[in-house]
């Protein structure tokens, strides 16, 4: 990974997620080319645009999944993928990224959910190994987040007893036991039969109206990006082309391919 050689600023602190002229490259693949955006606090940020063009490698370099090869990345007042040394911005060590992951929490298209594990331990094993939170915060958390997605009644069933639907709302009910400050979300819904889809993104929408997690999502349920998004970006190439509110960006795009795009989404759907 290379340094950052002119580490112009601290943090900002007025943002909580800041990528400034970050580059991914996979060989000779350029990802990600100088991207540079902002989400607020509290933002439900969209990502859109075809497969291809670098909207999971935003989400998979904020988990630390990946490392960016130039640039730098912040959430909220501490760099991610760098760290101070004697003055110095240097590429984080593993201690560094561990620290500032724990403020991120990601909902994936696949649940990922221990398959030996019931509902209830699936969503109180990581509060109480990595937050050091007691048996009973940590069931009692739960037992809250697993009614608030509706399924108090599944608490001792195993991830093979439910439905894909039941099986991602667990996994967000997990993610939000980690008390994240972000919540990712890379295609929630693609994994589902389209009945089932529903009832997750009614979750999402109710998570993201109570709270005031900031939100960065990668979808193509349009309708639910346009209902529930502060602001929509179109990616392309590894750029960001538009930029905008939800009823601009889906009625009057200013750019031929996020119109182009949108064309192609809308008329499959």
């Amino acid at each position: 990974m290379d340094s950052q050689s002119n580490p112009s600023t601290r943090p900002v602190s007025d943002v909580m997620i800041r990528f400034d002229r970050v580059v991914k490259k996979f060989g000779d693949n350029v990802v990600l080319r100088d991207l540079s955006f902002e989400v607020e606090p509290g933002e439900f940020v969209t990502l859109i645009g075809p497969s291809g063009s670098g909207k999971t490698t935003i989400l998979r370099l904020l988990m630390t999944l990946e490392r960016v090869n130039g640039g730098t990345i912040q959430v909220g007042e501490e760099y991610l993928s760098h760290m101070e040394k004697n003055g110095k911005l240097v590429p984080a060590d593993e201690k560094h990224l561990r620290k500032v992951r724990r403020r991120i929490g990601m909902v994936f298209q696949q649940f990922n959910l221990f398959p030996n594990m019931k509902v209830l331990q699936n969503i109180t094993e990581a509060p109480i190994r990595v937050l050091g939170q007691s048996r009973d915060e940590a069931e009692e958390k739960a037992r809250s987040l697993l009614e608030m997605v509706g399924l108090s009644d599944k608490i001792d069933a195993h991830p093979s007893q439910l439905s894909g639907g039941q099986q991602q709302r667990v996994a967000i009910a997990r993610a939000l036991a980690m008390e994240p400050e972000v919540l990712l979300l890379d295609e929630v819904t693609s994994a589902l039969d389209p009945e089932l889809v529903a009832g997750v993104l009614a979750v999402l929408r109710e998570i993201a109206e109570t709270t005031d997690i900031t939100f960065l999502c990668v979808t193509h349920e349009m309708q639910f990006a346009r209902d529930v998004s502060d602001r929509v970006m179109m990616f392309d190439r590894g750029q960001i082309i538009e930029d905008a509110k939800p009823d601009k960006l889906f009625t009057d795009p200013d750019h031929e391919r996020t119109r182009e795009f949108l064309h192609a989404v809308l008329d499959r759907a």
